[in-house]
């Protein structure tokens, strides 16, 4: 497709043709697009002319015509591009392309990975490499994040978006009469949020006023709480009754209200009575006041479950069951979670799911978090107002950020329960925001330090350590009041939260449609601050009740097809929930397996045996060969890496079958150990002299696998 130029830009250099700066990124999780963010945020105080995009929706050609391109891409995977980036990756690789097609290009890198992977940034590099090939020129080194680092991505990414923004400065040099826009001025919103009908855009006053349809009068929102069921003896001394005023007592701002009620008699002489009077509560009341329910015997959270998104892709799924593997005396809560779909491989043009594949989960903000949410953002008024988004300065409407997918006839209460994340840790960027919102200057001053990159040890302290969301960081500074309009500029959207398939997708007994199940570790945990913390995810999981919908996709992340075939031999490597993949390749090939010539060895580690064996009865019934290690059974910790060097012998017999390896489960040093182990092992049973040798033979003589999270 042909880009179009970014209408909201505020303060760029008309006519320069050396200004027009492309971002695209290729993201899977999100942490790649807010990188990206970043980078055309500071481009645009530099008065750049600006576009970012996904990798996907832009075309080569669409390349040459900026004078400098910035490729932000994080590695998914057995070392692939994201899947937003997968289209562009393919257009890069066409044959037919000509020698030197990007010549003209000026570009650089930056790449996100974890160094816990063999295949480390390997998508950035290899983007890199290829549009060398091409005959693109590197304006500027590229740069590496790695999750593993100290400080996280920020430990490098701050320090190379300076230089790259210093790089800026001294090349591309701005007039005498301009300078670069301060940080303490907000850049023009790309899309805002404004009230609507289905005639257009409207105000509250507008709205509330077509209501009674009384020419001059308008209904006084203060005066319809009178009677509300709800106020307080306090609030109610402080309206103004009808007839305790004289004529001569109204003043100027009184005259054209009607004032508070005194009695139903009272009402009865407006059109509509009653009803008209109390349209303003509404309005500005949470509907959920109005239920014949009494909302305060409600304990623990709950999902609706008849407000289905239309996002791309996605399949409506129900849930079968929602069991808890683990003891309720122990501490981690892991879920099976079952869940059955009217999936039609023909429908989608896409397959059946396949071992190694994940389900995205699409996740909502609960009902009393958006409601704290509004109050103190003072948002009661247009809550429940039909709302749209639009493109400031433009007739264009119905434009959403990526990745939102409102409900259609959508309310702001709808957006923030469905596509805004309000509980997530927000980013440095958030509070420079945020602090163009409050007239307070000490939290005005506060929130800039925070966002200071030279303060990241108190940006660590206040946010990523306890794990402050973006709600409790409104409350602790009570006097930023964001105005509707800049939700979409303020709060990221609800991403998809993807988990490991654990079962293959087979048809449901008494159901015409298939099922599957996912193993997930609910995140819930307390911080250095004694609170309560649970993933936005994890939460909307464990309050599921079987019969309820979902939105539910997949992504695809195969185990070589070779794995399928019913004879080959491997060994299977899991920690905790790692098992998810395992399983559903195990009973994958279970149904066309003779288990007798089948081999498969599984080491497979926890924390104890009696709430960490998930699975334990399946293995025994598939006559599969499991090694365990279960860290705290015994006085010496023991785990899977020790295990595998323990049983160097029956590992070497396997590898001499020419065997594939999996590993699954957590990211960090276990990925880094098991590999140490497995070459250890290779030396010990004299299939390697050397743990280099080792590790030559067993990723490229070998079939290797490896899914960490």
């Amino acid at each position: 497709m042909a880009l179009e130029q970014d209408s909201a830009q505020g303060g760029v250099v008309e006519g320069d043709e050396s200004r027009r700066m492309l971002i695209i990124y290729g993201s899977e999780t999100g942490n790649s697009e807010e990188s990206a963010s970043d980078i055309e945020c500071m481009a645009r105080r530099l008065h750049f002319h600006t576009l970012l995009e996904e990798m996907n929706n832009v075309e080569l050609r669409d390349l040459l015509r900026y004078s400098l391109v910035v490729f932000v891409v994080s590695t998914t995977g057995q070392g692939d591009l994201p899947k937003n980036a997968r289209n562009f990756w393919k257009r890069l690789l066409r044959k037919r392309l000509p020698q030197g097609c990007l010549r003209r290009l000026k570009f650089t890198t930056f790449g996100l990975g974890d160094s816990s992977y063999i295949q480390y940034n390997w998508a950035a590099r290899k983007l890199h490499k290829r549009l060398e090939q091409l005959g693109a020129s590197e304006f500027m080194p590229r740069g590496e994040a790695d999750e593993r680092h100290e400080d996280g991505v920020d430990g490098t990414f701050l320090p190379w978006c300076l230089t790259l923004q210093t790089f800026l400065e001294k090349n591309y040099p701005l007039p005498p009469n301009l300078s670069p826009i301060p940080l303490d001025v907000q850049l023009p919103h790309r899309i805002t949020l404004e009230l609507a009908t289905p005639d257009g855009a409207m105000d509250c006053k507008d709205n509330m006023a077509s209501d009674h349809d009384i020419p001059g009068v308008e209904l006084d929102g203060d005066a319809a709480l009178f009677s509300h069921v709800d106020n307080t003896p306090l609030q109610t001394k402080t309206l103004k009754l009808e007839n305790t005023l004289s004529a001569t007592a109204i003043d100027v701002d009184t005259q054209n209200k009607l004032l508070a009620r005194a009695s139903n008699l009272n009402a009865n002489s407006w059109r509509g009575g009653v009803d008209t009077l109390d349209r303003p509560n509404v309005l500005r009341d949470s509907p959920t006041k109005y239920g014949l329910e009494d909302s305060t015997a409600l304990t623990g959270d709950q999902v609706e479950d008849d407000s289905l998104l239309h996002i791309p892709g996605s399949w409506v799924a129900m849930v079968d069951s929602n069991v808890r593997l683990t003891p309720e005396s122990h501490w981690q809560d892991v879920r099976k979670l079952s869940l059955i779909f009217n999936y039609s491989a023909h429908e989608s043009n896409e397959r059946q799911p396949l071992p190694g594949d994940t389900a995205v989960i699409y996740p909502k903000n609960f009902p009393q978090d958006v409601e704290a949410l509004i109050d103190l953002m003072h948002w009661g008024e247009v809550a429940d107002e039909p709302i749209r988004h639009v493109v400031p300065g433009t007739e264009l409407a119905c434009q959403t950020p990526k990745n939102c997918y409102p409900r259609s006839d959508y309310t702001l209460r709808n957006l923030l329960t469905d596509n805004y994340d309000i509980t997530c840790i927000p980013r440095r960027q958030f509070f420079f925001q945020i602090a163009s919102y409050t007239k307070d200057p000490t939290h005005k001053q506060r929130l800039r330090d925070f966002a200071d990159p030279r303060r990241s040890d108190e940006f660590y302290d206040y946010t990523s350590r306890p794990r402050r969301s973006i709600l409790e960081i409104l409350q602790d500074f009570p006097s930023v009041r964001i105005p509707y309009q800049h939700v979409p500029g303020i709060f990221p959207t609800i991403r998809g939260r993807e988990y490991s398939i654990a079962s293959p997708a087979g048809r449901v007994a008494n159901y015409n449609c298939l099922g599957i199940d996912l193993v997930v570790a609910l995140v819930k945990y307390k911080t250095v601050l004694r609170k309560t913390r649970q993933g936005l995810c994890s939460r909307y999981i464990a309050a599921l009740k079987p019969g309820q919908k979902i939105n539910l996709s997949f992504t695809s992340n195969p185990v070589p097809k070779v794995l399928l075939k019913k004879n080959k031999p491997i060994i299977a490597i899991a920690t905790g929930t790692g098992i998810a993949p395992i399983r559903a390749l195990l009973h994958h090939r279970a149904p066309v397996s003779n288990w007798k010539d089948n081999e498969t060895l599984l080491f497979f580690g926890g924390r104890n045996a009696k709430a960490d064996f998930f699975f334990r009865e399946e293995y025994e019934e598939l006559g599969i060969k499991v090694i365990t290690a279960f860290s705290r059974d015994q006085p010496a910790k023991c785990y899977v890496q020790d295990r595998i060097k323990e049983n160097y012998k029956l590992v070497c017999e396997f590898m001499q079958k020419g065997c594939a390896v999996l590993l699954c489960g957590s990211s960090g040093k276990m990925p880094e150990c098991v590999r140490a182990s497995l070459y250890d092992a290779m030396c010990l049973g004299g299939l390697a002299e050397n743990p280099d040798q080792a590790k030559t033979h067993l990723h490229e003589s070998l079939i290797y696998w490896e899914e960490v999270w």
